[in-house]
């Protein structure tokens, strides 16, 4: 590891059609790079990590392509130094 080495948190919101919301949510949940925060009827918030913003991004274009999903929106990222949070 780098001392510039970074990771990538970052938190979004999954609309998906009520419908579909059980599988949408088993699949979220299968993915070991994403942690899901909570659900209601039809939206979903997830946390995600990546070594960098770009990797985050094309998660979330991913998962706006799944059926049943309506939009998959970054809500928040933040950027920190591996070195600074022991990792």
């Amino acid at each position: 590891m780098t001392e510039d080495a970074t990771i990538h948190i970052s938190s979004a919101v999954v609309s998906v059609l009520p419908d579909h919301r059980d599988g949408v949510l088993r699949t979220l949940a299968a993915r070991p790079d994403i942690e899901v925060h909570h659900a209601d009827a039809s939206k979903i918030v997830i946390v995600m990590e990546a070594t960098e913003s770009g990797i985050l991004g094309g998660r979330l274009a991913e998962i706006a392509t799944w059926q049943g999903v309506l939009s998959a929106n970054m809500v928040f990222e933040q950027v920190e130094r591996l070195v600074e949070i022991g990792d």
